[in-house]
């Protein structure tokens, strides 16, 4: 009986101390809960008179209710006290898409659908930060976000703020291509911009999720009509690109070559796999971890086979329609393995161009400037000078 008293008394004392232990632990905010994660480095590139730094956000709400991400403001470094960038509202809106659900853009948080910023219980939204920067600022090595959220309790929202989520930016130099082709004008269709085709194009596959095609370019000829096309659209031979001599963008080694599908009928897309979504195509190797894709290839018109040493300059191919596509032209990305989709899209510049403005008018508005250590612009018209020997 003794025992039993003591036993009983023992317990009364332990009690106390756990709950004091919980409440210290506890007295600390837990903060938003949900998981932040940036699963490829940010990527500086110039694109004209600017710099631009390019990653993706991942944010999943770990919450039983849906959680709004309010704003992001991200640092330069780990003691800035101002924020280099800030995003909320309608831009932080535009930045952002919902997966699983088409993978689109809102029409921002005041539009008709529904606002991406919006993370249900479970989901995942991600976030596609694209921060400009002046040629005079230095890019920082390392970016510090502080992102800030709105619960949707029963009662009343509240806010919780994620503090200090860093991320290191690449170092990495950025390759100095050739053009693809021996002059002439060309749309950069779809090319670097933060709400492009390519650049949202998540591919989820064998359990990871990549981003080839996130500085990818789809290269359409302009001919002397100021159109892609002449004398209709329904043949090949109709687009001004079709059957182009297409270049090796520097020296390397070819590491994968595919010649077997059909050239399409523009405007008819075929049923689209895995397989064949990049039709025929190049794959070649230009450092050790540094790959350039060239799509959509004309079958029977690769000029090289996998093993091969090629220069800068040298014919590769001829400009097709196979593949994902529903008209002539070349698709080219840089990865940083030798994979079409499987890899990690990678920033690209080009020593000269000449800028002719947006895609949208031109010729009407047609200006002309040169650019130097550029990335081409995304839907922008450019010429290229005819490569020199």
């Amino acid at each position: 009986m003794r025992s039993s008293l003591y036993f009983r008394a023992r317990i009364s004392f332990v009690l106390p101390i756990v709950l004091l232990l919980l409440t210290a632990c506890f007295a600390r905010e837990r903060g938003p809960r949900v998981e932040v994660q940036c699963p490829f480095p940010p990527s500086p590139v110039t694109i004209g008179k600017s710099k631009v730094v390019v990653y993706e956000l991942h944010v999943t709400n770990f919450d039983t209710v849906p959680v709004t991400l309010k704003r992001i403001e991200i640092f330069a470094d780990q003691k800035s006290s101002e924020p280099l960038v800030t995003f909320e509202n309608d831009q932080l809106s535009a930045a952002m898409i919902r997966v699983g659900s088409a993978m689109v853009m809102s029409s921002g948080s005041n539009g008709g659908t529904r606002d991406t910023r919006m993370i249900d219980p479970g989901g995942r939204n991600v976030v596609f930060v694209w921060i400009e920067l002046g040629m005079s600022q230095t890019v920082p090595a390392l970016l510090r976000h502080r992102i800030i959220f709105s619960s949707m309790p029963t009662d009343a929202p509240r806010d919780a703020t994620l503090e200090d989520f860093e991320v290191p930016v690449r170092q990495d130099p950025v390759p100095m291509l050739s053009p693809p082709f021996n002059g002439g004008i060309w749309l950069a269709g779809d090319g670097p911009a933060n709400d492009s085709n390519h650049r949202r194009s998540i591919f989820a596959i064998d359990g990871q999720i990549y981003l080839p095609e996130r500085f990818a370019v789809d290269w359409i000829k302009v001919g002397t009509n100021g159109d892609s096309r002449h004398d209709g659209t329904t043949k090949n031979e109709n687009w001004w690109g079709w059957g182009e001599p297409v270049l090796a963008v520097a020296e390397g080694e070819i590491t994968e070559v595919v010649d077997e599908f059909p050239d399409n009928t523009p405007r008819v897309l075929p049923p689209v796999t895995l397989d064949n979504i990049a039709g025929n195509h190049i794959i070649l190797r230009i450092a050790k971890d540094l790959f350039v894709t060239y799509a959509h290839l004309q079958r029977g018109g690769i000029k090289v086979r996998a093993g091969d040493h090629v220069h800068r300059g040298d014919v590769l191919a001829l400009l097709g329609n196979s593949g994902n596509t529903t008209g002539p032209h070349l698709h080219m990305q840089v990865t940083d393995r030798n994979s079409v989709l499987q890899s990690e899209g990678l920033p690209f510049m080009f020593a000269d161009f000449t800028y002719l403005g947006p895609g949208s008018d031109y010729p009407e508005k047609q200006v002309s400037l040169p650019w130097v250590n550029s990335i081409s612009p995304g839907n922008a018209v450019l010429k290229f000078e005819p490569v020199k020997h």
